[in-house]
């Protein structure tokens, strides 16, 4: 009896890893499971970025830094870095890196604090990088990993039945993403990470199965602060945030002023039509502000057209699709489960965010968009955090 029961549960196990697409090993074999179409996926998505972010730059790096590689160059290492940090994270696991979740965070927060002191750097006007010897990043981008482990974290240790609780949602909420919320604003005044980090940790915990008032709550909470808070977060950010709200209204009428960028942007996105007008042909590359970085995708449709953009939000969806198969199948493990929401709610959320600033469709906010605008600090973190998503399919085979 105990044989036949241990074979119906080994083909039970077979049928389950089977289902998806595939893609699952057959554990008779030994073999754990490997995503390689979400590894593919990433790895075409990174050089995609490499492309685009030439054809991007290379005009204006050659005239302020006599090099049309320049920011191809710094791209290319810290990509080195984030696969050096994935491969580092893939030998580790993510089940050895659960114990120093609370560490990590306060390590994040500290980070955050040091920006207001020497070791800060203030780039384009604004104080949200740190420079520790020869390395440069952004807090910011460490707060949201630490946010997704803690979370994860928590709502493992607290379980599905206590999220029933809602006084247990508010507690795991305050302690994991409320508060570097609070640290990131106060220090660096970054709404657009403060807000996308705040959604990570209160989606986590809404997709993990919190109780319906709890969402009630924090909707009805959350937009009473956001009247109350407006007026000061406008004075701490010195008007401007009103006026991005009056851009976004009507961006022609302030066009030689905040409106400029929204402006070249759309007339990138506009007379890019269904089929663009060829790699390296940008014209509004010349004249966009930040067209490496939060308005790269004006520029890729303007050199793609409709068509360019779609293929885009297609293989974007397909990461995104891969993210939740593994979350779903990854066996009674809900920290391992949850860091990978974490990671997917992460990039879906600044895709969107990034689209929807670059059409107009929302007030303009700095977000990158994720593996294909310029910067490393975001680049070689998110490709840290991949490393935790493979590292979390490795335990269905194990299952």
């Amino acid at each position: 009896m105990k044989k036949r029961r241990s074979k119906k549960t080994d083909n039970k196990g077979i049928q389950s890893t089977n289902v998806v697409n595939g893609a699952f090993a057959d554990k008779k074999r030994g073999n754990s499971y490997f995503d390689y179409s979400l590894l593919f996926a990433c790895i075409f998505v990174t050089l995609l970025g490499f492309v685009l972010l030439y054809s991007a730059s290379s005009y204006s790096a050659s005239r302020t830094y006599n090099d049309s590689l320049y920011f191809f160059k710094r791209q290319i290492f810290a990509t080195g870095l984030g696969i050096v940090a994935f491969i580092v994270v893939m030998i580790v696991s993510y089940s050895n890196i659960r114990r120093f979740s609370w560490l990590i965070y306060l390590l994040a927060l500290i980070s955050v604090v040091m920006v207001k002191t020497p070791l800060g750097v203030s780039l384009n006007g604004a104080s949200r990088w740190l420079k520790i010897g020869p390395i440069q990043f952004q807090p910011a981008e460490l707060v949201k990993i630490a946010v997704i482990l803690v979370t994860a974290h928590e709502i493992a240790k607290c379980g599905v039945t206590a999220l029933g609780n809602y006084k247990n949602c508010w507690k795991i909420l305050i302690r994991t993403t409320i508060i570097p919320v609070f640290f990131i604003m106060i220090c660096t005044s970054n709404l657009s990470s403060s807000i996308i980090i705040f959604l990570i940790g209160y989606l986590m915990i809404i997709i993990a199965g919190a109780t319906k008032k709890f969402l009630f709550q924090s909707i009805g909470l959350g937009a009473i602060l956001a009247l109350l808070a407006w007026p000061i977060l406008n004075v701490i950010g010195g008007g401007f945030r009103g006026e991005r709200i009056q851009v976004w209204l009507d961006p022609a009428s302030h066009y030689n002023k905040l409106g400029y960028q929204v402006m070249q942007g759309l007339y990138a996105i506009g007379s890019g039509g269904l089929f663009g007008k060829g790699l390296g042909n940008s014209t509004q590359k010349i004249y966009l502000p930040e067209a490496t970085n939060d308005m790269i995708f004006s520029i890729v449709v303007e050199e793609f057209g409709v068509f360019g953009a779609v293929c885009i939000v297609a293989l974007f969806i397909f990461i995104l699709f891969r993210m939740k198969t593994i979350a779903t199948y990854v066996p009674g493990d809900m920290f391992g489960s949850m860091i990978v929401v974490g990671v997917m709610l992460q990039i879906g959320l600044q895709f969107i965010l990034n689209i929807a600033v670059v059409t107009n469709t929302i007030p303009n906010t700095g977000v990158s968009l994720p593996f294909i605008s310029y910067g490393g600090t975001s680049l070689a973190f998110l490709i840290a955090e991949l490393g935790l998503v493979f590292s979390v399919s490795k335990s269905i085979g194990r299952a």
